[in-house]
C-alpha cells in the first residue's frame, strides 16, 4: 500500500475530483475541480479513471513525500517541479520511489496546480464525491502537513503519452463566452451592453467559490425588487446591489441571492480559474 505523505501544504490544497452532480435540489453546490480540464489532463498522464480525485493546489508551496512508490502528473498553473530537490517538468509523467519528496514551488502564471498520483488520492466519498467544498464544509478537510493520504485504485492502462504540451498561457484580457443569464431581464440594456463592452479587472476578493469583478462602472438594474434567490451554477455572473459582477466558480452556493446577468460557457470556466488578481477579463456574447 502506498500514500502521500504532506510535508507542507502550501497556502490551500484541497482533494478534489469531478463534483457533486445533481445534488442542487439539496442545496449542495457541485463543488470539485475549479479547473477541470487541468485535473483531468493530470488523471489521463498518470492512466486514472476521469473520477479518480487529485490534489488542488492554490498558488503553489505544496511538498510531499512518497511513501511506497507512486506515478504522478503535476498540470495546471505553471510552477517549478522538483523531486528531491532536482528540477523536473510539468504535464508529464514522474514515477517516484520510497521516500522521494515531490516539491512545488509559486505559479510563473495561473492560480491553481494539479496534482494526480496514480491511482487517486483515498478518502471516504460524501455524497458521491471526495471533493472538498469549502462553502458548505462537505468533503474532506483541506489537507496540512502531517497528513497521509492513501492511494487508491482507479487506475487503468498507463498512457503511451509520458508527456504533453502545456496549454498556451492565458491573454490580458482573457476574453470569455458568455450566454444570457435566466435574469437579464432584471437589469437596464445599458448594463447588459457593458457587460460585454467593457474591460473588467479580478479583485483580490477571490476563492473557489467566486471571483469578484471590478469594472469603470456599475451594472444597473431595471428596478429595485427583492430577488427571491435561484439555483446557480459554475460560470453564472451575479450581480449584488452594488452592481460589480461576481463569476461563480466551483464551491458557488446552491442558490444565489442575486440575479444572473449572463452565464459563462462552461468550456471556459477552466481559464476563469487561473485568473489572478490584476487580470483584466472581457466577456463576449454568443449570438
Amino acid at each position: 500500500m502506498a500514500w502521500l505523505e504532506i510535508v507542507r501544504s502550501g497556502a490551500l490544497t484541497t482533494v478534489q475530483d469531478r463534483g457533486r452532480a445533481g445534488d442542487a435540489e439539496t442545496r449542495v453546490s457541485e463543488s470539485g475541480a475549479v479547473d477541470r480540464t487541468s485535473h483531468d489532463a493530470a488523471n489521463r498522464l498518470v492512466g486514472n479513471d476521469p473520477a479518480a480525485a487529485t490534489l488542488e493546489v492554490t498558488v503553489g508551496g505544496l511538498e510531499v513525500r512518497s511513501v511506497g512508490p507512486t506515478i504522478v502528473a503535476v498540470t495546471g498553473a505553471r510552477v517549478a517541479v522538483a523531486v528531491n530537490g532536482r528540477p523536473q517538468g510539468d504535464y508529464a509523467m514522474l514515477c517516484l520511489d520510497d521516500g522521494d519528496v515531490l516539491t512545488l514551488g509559486a505559479p510563473s502564471e495561473g492560480l491553481r496546480t494539479y496534482v494526480a498520483v496514480r491511482g487517486g488520492i483515498d478518502v471516504p466519498e460524501v455524497l458521491g464525491s471526495r471533493a472538498t467544498d469549502t462553502l458548505s464544509g462537505i468533503g474532506p478537510a483541506p489537507v496540512h502537513p502531517g497528513d497521509r493520504l492513501l492511494v487508491g485504485g482507479l487506475a487503468a492502462e498507463l498512457p503511451v503519452e509520458v508527456q504533453i504540451p502545456p496549454p498556451a498561457e492565458i491573454p490580458d484580457p482573457a476574453v470569455l463566452r458568455v450566454r444570457r443569464g435566466p435574469q437579464e431581464q432584471w437589469f437596464t440594456a445599458g448594463a447588459t451592453e457593458a457587460l460585454t463592452r467593457e474591460i473588467w479587472s479580478v479583485t483580490p476578493e477571490l476563492d473557489r467559490a467566486g471571483i469578484r469583478l471590478h469594472g469603470p462602472g456599475p451594472l444597473h438594474r431595471a428596478g429595485h425588487d427583492r430577488f427571491p434567490g435561484e439555483a446557480t451554477v459554475a460560470g453564472a455572473i451575479q450581480v449584488p446591489r452594488d452592481g460589480h459582477p461576481i463569476l461563480l466558480l466551483a464551491d458557488h452556493p446552491a442558490v444565489g441571492d442575486y440575479p444572473v446577468i449572463a452565464v459563462v460557457e462552461p468550456d471556459d470556466v477552466h481559464i476563469a480559474a487561473q485568473l489572478r488578481p490584476g487580470h483584466r477579463v472581457q466577456f463576449r456574447r454568443l449570438r
